[in-house]
């Protein structure tokens, strides 16, 4: 988090006054900030509910409750450090309903699969939507945030090349030397891993309620576009957003998110701000915004996560306890 709030006040604070801001947030309507709130929770309930349907299939039914603590704490880890929720949610996991941690983290893998083809669509139809905005948006943004990169794409062709060749010698290695790798107990732990994590990856073929997780999924965007779209009223004397609108704020954001920083902080300040001025908010609004967003969702994730994590201390489920997979 230090990270995070150092971006932060390099990026925003530097551009807007800070008692500006506040004074902005201290007029905030938070109705919208509880409406936004909830829905946002929602949106994790159904997440883990979709992440129970895709352990189904393998034999280990976790309770939604368990589950929706496990999704709550990855996030909380997020915040921590980035990419490492995706793991710390299965451990919890694990611990509570014994999971085996393999299985679960293919399922996981999976889920991201479908919310990045959820991605992907949304930006499509936004795109489509909002193509003489958006064409020119991402047209200005990308050459002006990353025209200084030009001189550094030799190097950057080096290094992917150094990188490429020196996975074939593994790779090499490893196939000729694979007898001898074979017999240590790490490689035949790897190979159990990988083992269960394509189990857990192809579990979605396996789906006995398909319609239900397609549901799900549809939802928790939903979800994710009203807790985002909510907020838009929640400050005073802003310009009104159309419904539109809040689609692009939910699309750059979900692009901020999805940088490996912590909570998206400093690209989902820039992306969020920046695509405000399309709809002709000035760069300050257009800030305190982003800022209002990510610092709402982001102290909900830091409450409720670390709530959740305290409970699942005491949720430990005895070894002897462990759900056996069907075969």
């Amino acid at each position: 988090m230090v990270v995070a709030f150092l971006l932060l006040k390099f990026y925003v604070f530097e551009q807007i006054s800070l008692a500006d801001m506040v004074q902005e947030f201290r007029q905030a309507n938070y109705n919208w900030v509880v409406l936004s709130g909830v829905m946002l929770l929602l949106a994790h309930m159904s997440r883990a509910h979709r992440w129970n349907l895709l352990m189904q299939p393998l034999g280990y039914r976790p309770g939604l409750f368990q589950t929706f603590l496990a999704v709550m704490v990855g996030y909380f880890a997020n915040l921590i450090l980035p990419r490492m929720g995706e793991v710390t949610r299965c451990g919890i996991l694990q611990r509570m309903e014994r999971v085996p941690l393999h299985t679960s983290f293919g399922t996981v893998v999976a889920e991201r699969i479908f919310d990045v083809i959820m991605l992907l669509l949304l930006l499509s139809l936004n795109f489509i939507l909002e193509f003489n905005r958006l064409s020119t948006f991402f047209m200005d943004f990308f050459s002006s945030k990353f025209s200084s990169l030009g001189n550094l794409s030799q190097n950057v062709y080096i290094i992917f090349t150094c990188i490429i060749i020196l996975g074939l010698f593994v790779l090499i290695a490893l196939y000729k030397y694979r007898s001898r790798f074979t017999k240590l107990a790490f490689f035949a732990k790897i190979r159990t891993f990988v083992k269960g994590m394509l189990e857990g990856v192809l579990s979605v073929r396996k789906l006995d309620r398909k319609w239900d997780f397609a549901l799900q999924t549809i939802l928790i965007w939903i979800f994710y576009y009203g807790a985002s779209y909510s907020l838009t009223f929640a400050l005073p004397d802003t310009p009104r957003l159309t419904m539109l609108a809040g689609l692009t704020i939910l699309m750059m954001g979900g692009l901020g998110m999805a940088a490996p920083v912590q909570g998206g902080t400093g690209p989902f300040h820039i992306l969020v701000s920046s695509a405000l001025l399309l709809y002709g908010w000035n760069q300050e609004d257009g800030l305190v915004l982003a800022t209002f967003i990510w610092a709402s969702q982001t102290l909900l994730t830091l409450a409720v996560g670390g709530i959740c994590f305290i409970i699942s201390i005491f949720m430990t489920k005895p070894a002897t306890e462990q759900i056996p997979a069907q075969s």
